[in-house]
């Protein structure tokens, strides 16, 4: 991946994608619809591009040890094969970001943050490394990170698997990874992703990426399969009720606030970064420091809250929208915000100010939508 374009643009830019900056990269925003797009994945299956992703690859005897002090989770027990969702966060307990961790071996982890933080997250592990015997290594710009997400996405993957490796596909656990062959190639595949449907993700050298997106694209024709833009992903997660670090996350809000708090392992034997300032929010027994904590809002009517809009009751403000926009699965607007906690139960009617006018909104439970399985 260069500095601006991932090692697939020449195929997004033959398929006629809109790009946008995501993360210092030029991404494709979407390539014809991002409705139809979005429809795709929940109805068939759509193909990414992540490798504005990061790729930090933590080796050594003290990795397991090290992880456990470097993020909130309780890294050690993730089983070979297995991944787990966890923060890395600073010592007041803000979150720098929210990233995925698979145990490739007894020693051996790969971390996966946010494309934004990918070098703030790779940095701040060298720093924590320091008296661990691990090593630190930021494949990022070597990495590309391809993902197929939808009903359909298990059929596709067969059909560019090798018949004795079927079982590894259709065996594989959410949250777990393995090693397979792909159209040729020996590529890592994880059952991961940020739509709220069944997929995959698929990490591939950079020079391998090009071919790879073409076999998977020629893999799916016959199953729905169609490039999917940023747009498409937004409101696909929103509706999945996943938060987006810059949005609902961020290094002002906490664990406890954006409902991560099962992530925070306050159980673990040791220190952790971040451990006394969040022990301390959770006895304060309240959603954050401020008071405030995340919930999702369905709009009573047609237009749709967006970031930053202001919340109400009985015409105060309580909080703030993070994301918003109709959810074209369900038919009505949904929203991301924080709010007052007395004001955060399920049931609850706030109002949102669109643009000078207030709409009832409902606090309703996350996430918004649920794929039946």
């Amino acid at each position: 991946m260069s500095e601006n374009y991932t090692a697939l643009y020449e195929q997004h830019k033959k398929a006629g994608a809109s790009f946008t900056d995501f993360g210092g990269c030029q991404m494709p925003l979407k390539y014809e619809s991002e409705l139809a797009e979005h429809h795709a994945v929940r109805q068939a299956a759509g193909l990414f591009d992540l490798s504005h992703m990061g790729e930090v690859w933590v080796t050594g005897p003290e990795a397991a040890a090290f992880l456990d002090y470097a993020l909130v989770g309780k890294l050690s027990a993730i089983a070979d094969g297995k991944a787990k969702y966890s923060l890395i966060c600073n010592a007041d307990g803000g979150i720098i970001d929210d990233l995925i961790t698979y145990r490739r071996a007894e020693h051996k982890f790969l971390v996966v943050p946010n494309a934004g933080n990918a070098a703030v997250v790779a940095s701040e592990l060298k720093k924590r490394a320091a008296g661990f015997d691990v090593v630190v290594e930021d494949a990022s710009a070597e990495t590309s990170l391809i993902a197929v997400q939808g009903p359909n996405a298990e059929a596709i993957l067969l059909g560019l698997v090798p018949a004795e490796q079927h079982s590894l596909v259709t065996e594989l656990k959410y949250y777990a990874a393995v090693e397979v062959t792909i159209s040729g190639q020996d590529l890592l595949l994880a059952r991961t992703g940020y739509t709220g449907e069944d997929g995959f993700e698929i990490y591939v050298p950079n020079a391998d990426a090009p071919s790879l997106w073409e076999a998977l694209l020629e893999a799916g024709e016959g199953h729905g399969l169609v490039p999917a833009g940023l747009a498409a992903r937004d409101s696909l997660r929103l509706e999945a009720g996943m938060p987006l670090y810059g949005n609902e996350l961020s290094r002002h809000v906490n664990a406890y606030a954006a409902g991560l708090g099962p992530v925070v392992a306050l159980s673990k034997e040791g220190d952790f970064v971040g451990k006394d300032a969040l022990a301390a929010i959770k006895a304060a027994g309240v959603g954050s420091s401020i008071g405030q904590k995340l919930v999702g809002l369905k709009g009573a009517g047609r237009r749709a809250a967006r970031g930053h809009y202001s919340v109400l009751k009985d015409g105060s403000l309580i909080g703030e929208v993070t994301s918003g926009q109709p959810s074209p699965t369900l038919g009505y607007p949904v929203a991301l915000a924080y709010v007052d906690v007395e004001h955060s139960a399920v049931g609850t009617v706030v109002d949102v100010d669109l643009r000078g006018k207030a709409e009832p909104f409902e606090v309703v439970a996350l996430p918004f939508y649920k794929r039946t399985k």
